[in-house]
């Protein structure tokens, strides 16, 4: 049986490239108005840029009319702070990998923003719980009625990158969060025309905890010497039939070894293994800036950064 979602207004924090593909199949796939912010005028710019160079790639390839461009692209508004979002039924964080900066943000919805406001992550690694413990009133307890009513509505909905194309969207309950907020959040990934995956509020959960170290011991057989780099990419890609290697993954993509590095940080101090260890190369990659296609030069070099 499904359920109705109940989104009428959507808020998107963060306009960077995956804030902007949240927004735009929100407003083109569940037909919700989305109320975009960021604190860079700049970024808001190229965010929405984006979004039209996209739609209007869609039209040209005949997936979509160019009604439905335009409806998408009117359902889309640029809001200069948190507090022009106190009416949204919904927000959804997307900004960099840092658990201090997401605990101020969710405090900050919490306090302006609708008590029945669901209060969703797009965190890749970070855990759901710490975010939700953040949105506590003050003076009340986390086993308080108004700290349980609070906490209860922090999800995680990890949307992938590209998110126009990537299917998936990964969902993840805090152990506070309360079964309504999650039924509702899947079908709201459900209705931007997403498939959805469960996963425990674990260290990178399903995606992160498989794929970065996976990438991190790439890196590190490129460390030591045990193959060259077009050869570990080869190895994967015929011989295991993947559509890129790993150390192409990590950097032609817009995943970036920055990013990559922040997770497997993530991984290692959440776990205490040693196995999700760093690579020092991987360290070192990030200290030089070589971050692969964004910066311009990773273990690959680009022209199109």
């Amino acid at each position: 049986m499904s359920i109705a979602h109940g989104i009428k207004t959507l808020g998107v924090l963060g306009a960077g490239q995956m804030g902007t593909g949240i927004a735009l199949v929100s407003a083109l796939r569940a037909k919700v108005p989305v109320l975009i912010h960021d604190r860079s005028q700049d970024q808001v710019s190229k965010g929405l840029s984006l979004v039209d160079k996209l739609l209007a790639k869609d039209v040209t390839k005949g997936r979509i009319q160019q009604s439905e461009a335009k409806e998408a692209r009117d359902r889309l508004q640029v809001v200069d702070s948190i507090e022009a979002m106190r009416d949204v039924d919904m927000v959804i964080e997307a900004v960099s990998e840092n658990l201090d900066l997401k605990r101020t943000l969710f405090r900050g919805f919490a306090e302006k923003l609708r008590p029945d406001a669901i209060l969703a992550t797009n965190t890749s690694s970070i855990s759901i719980t710490k975010i939700a413990a953040a949105v506590i009133p003050d003076g009340k307890t986390a086993a308080s009625e108004e700290g349980q009513a609070s906490s209860g509505r922090v999800v995680g909905l990890h949307f992938f990158n590209p998110v126009p194309v990537m299917k998936l969207v990964e969902l993840i309950a805090g152990v506070q969060t309360h079964e309504d907020t999650l039924a509702r959040a899947r079908a709201f990934a459900e209705a931007c025309g997403k498939e959805v995956a469960v996963s425990s509020d674990v260290p990178g959960f399903v995606s992160n905890a498989l794929l970065m170290p996976f990438i991190n011991e790439a890196i590190m057989c490129l460390e030591k010497g045990t193959a060259s780099r077009d050869d570990i990419d080869k190895t994967f890609r015929l011989g295991m039939n993947h559509p890129m290697g790993p150390l192409q993954l990590g950097t032609r993509t817009i995943i970036g070894l920055d990013t990559c590095l922040s997770i497997q940080q993530t991984l290692y101090t959440g776990t205490s293994d040693s196995k999700y260890r760093p690579s020092i190369l991987l360290e070192r990659m990030v200290d030089a800036q070589w971050l692969g296609r964004k910066s311009g030069k990773g273990f690959y070099e680009y022209n199109d950064a």
